[in-house]
């Protein structure tokens, strides 16, 4: 075989990088070296055989034996070549992982610089931003690890894959893995919400009646979602069963806490959720993380409550609502079916929201904004000055005594008395002796 056709060869399979570009490369080559050599004023072809190999080198059409060139043009030759082949090189690679963008692969961690983590992808180099790291995890360089495509661009002469572990996709594509019923289209993923590290919800559905979509996830004993919480280091997953009824996915999505009622405001898309006392606090999660996340899996705003507080707010809501200037009977249950039921309600959604109910214009919503503005401020004054008087009761060491406060140059002072003091007392001691 020609030693042309080899080496193309031998670049094609191990490159990935179609013949043709490869020959049309070798042709630029040698066609620069042969005009460097020759002058720019000489007329050159270059043509390669794609069969044989067999290079035809052109000039003021009299063909020219190619190794006539030199040293100097086979260096040049060399050098394009080269960058020919880096650059055909970087298109395949721009090619073959834009296709997979929201795909998951799985790479070893070659090097961690600063905050920022380098995959090897095998054919290519991810790129692991601190943004889309998981708090908490450890990234050490030989281990494996697997991340989403989240985006890939050419920066220069280089294409950089960027990688996430937070996206939502990741656990999507780790359920597909895990979860034959997923690719087989029988069971569905409709929604996935996620705070990275902590917690993940995921809502699925079974077309198959005679399939149990929450079973098939959770897998027998639980197998199946093991390796999944394995893999994101012990991140706890909510798997929900989807319903297109709001009440029933309102209820799902507030597990593994018990939901007792469900009053829904169609309007302002809001939902107020009642609980038993003792599960007030695992709805609601810690720092809020249960109901957040159920908020935006649902697509409804999730306020939850206790009876008692339910009732508490029904009452002094009502009441408060009732002291609005120019409000009627009527015009408060249009307010409480868009979900205002209080002071606060009113200057969280703002005279928009208050415009766009039914007999209140925009003279009566700037009104009625501005009375619950004030009276609202002066409840959490009055709050505040509770809370403040509570915690002085409950410690009340922090506090100096009545009659013993002393400003700091006061103690300054009276030190440098005392100091004086004992200084006068020392000496009239040493005269005595």
């Amino acid at each position: 075989m020609n030693e042309i056709m080899r080496i193309v060869d031998v670049i094609h399979r191990e490159k990935d990088i179609d013949k043709e570009l490869i020959f049309i490369g070798i042709e630029q080559s040698i066609l620069l070296a042969a005009k460097r050599h020759f002058g720019k004023q000489s007329e050159v072809e270059c043509h390669i055989d794609r069969l044989t190999g067999e290079i035809h080198l052109i000039r003021d059409s009299v063909p020219v034996d190619y190794t006539t060139l030199g040293r100097i043009a086979a260096q040049t030759a060399k050098q394009v070549i080269i960058q020919k082949i880096r650059e055909a090189e970087r298109d395949v690679v721009l090619r073959d992982y834009a296709k997979r963008v929201r795909e998951m692969v799985s790479g070893t961690i070659q090097r961690v610089e600063g905050s920022s983590v380098y995959v090897n992808l095998g054919r290519t180099e991810g790129f692991l931003p601190r943004s889309e790291q998981v708090r908490g995890e450890l990234y050490r360089p030989g281990d494996r690890v697997r991340c989403l495509i989240l985006e890939v661009r050419q920066t220069g002469p280089a294409v950089q894959v960027i990688l996430s572990r937070t996206h939502p996709d990741l656990i999507r594509r780790l359920f597909e893995m895990e979860v034959p019923e997923i690719l087989e289209h029988i069971i569905e993923i409709k929604v996935i919400v996620r705070e990275p590290g902590f917690r993940t919800k995921i809502a699925v559905y079974s077309v198959d009646s005679r399939v149990d979509a929450v079973g098939a996830c959770v897998g027998v004993r639980g197998s199946r979602i093991k390796n999944i919480v394995d893999e994101l280091g012990g991140e706890k997953i909510d798997i929900i069963r989807w319903s297109d009824t709001p009440e029933l996915l309102i209820g799902n999505s507030l597990k593994p806490a018990e939901v007792s009622e469900i009053f829904l405001y169609a309007k302002t898309r809001r939902a107020e959720v009642i609980v038993a006392d003792d599960q007030l606090s695992l709805s609601i999660g810690r720092r809020g993380q249960n109901v957040r996340l159920a908020s935006k899996l649902c697509g409804w705003e999730i306020d939850v409550y206790s009876r008692e507080q339910m009732k508490e707010r029904s009452t002094t809501g009502r009441t408060e609502l009732s002291t609005l200037p120019g409000i009627e009977e009527v015009a408060i249950g249009h307010l409480i079916e868009n979900g205002i039921g209080c002071w606060k309600d009113i200057v969280v959604k703002g005279e928009a929201a208050l415009m766009r109910i039914e007999g209140v214009g925009l003279e009566k919503a700037k009104a009625i904004y501005e009375f619950a503005a004030v009276r609202q401020k002066e409840k959490d004054e009055e709050a505040a000055k509770k809370a403040a008087e509570a915690a002085a009761a409950a410690n009340p060491e922090a506090l100096p005594a009545a009659g013993e406060e002393k400003t700091e140059g006061e103690r300054e002072g009276g030190s440098k008395e005392e100091k004086k003091e004992e200084g006068e007392n020392s000496k009239s001691q040493e005269a005595a002796g």
